[in-house]
């Protein structure tokens, strides 16, 4: 894997690059890995920018919603996923 970017503080990133992130941290597929490749931000920054960009509630809703789970983290997903296809989501209607 490529090193990632060198991390932008939160004042360098454009408003297109925070909304990116912020739908990035909300897709349940996309990792903590894939926005600091993209971006050059940990998980600790993504959650300091998650909090100061939402609503109390929302950030709230968001937290609970990605605390532990596997998919946000590629170690954990390797782990449980070993050997499995290459992440990627495909409808029923495009497998074929």
């Amino acid at each position: 894997m490529a090193d990632p970017k060198p991390k932008e503080s939160s004042d360098e990133l454009t408003r297109g690059q925070i909304d990116r992130i912020i739908m990035m941290a909300w897709e349940d597929r996309t990792s903590f890995d894939a926005i600091r490749d993209q971006f050059g931000l940990t998980p600790g920054d993504v959650i300091k920018l998650m909090r100061r960009e939402m609503t109390a509630n929302s950030f709230k809703m968001w937290r609970k919603r990605t605390h532990g789970r596997t998919t946000k983290h590629e170690a954990k997903f390797a782990e449980t996923n070993a050997g499995d296809e290459p992440r990627r989501f495909r409808a029923k209607s495009q497998r074929g």
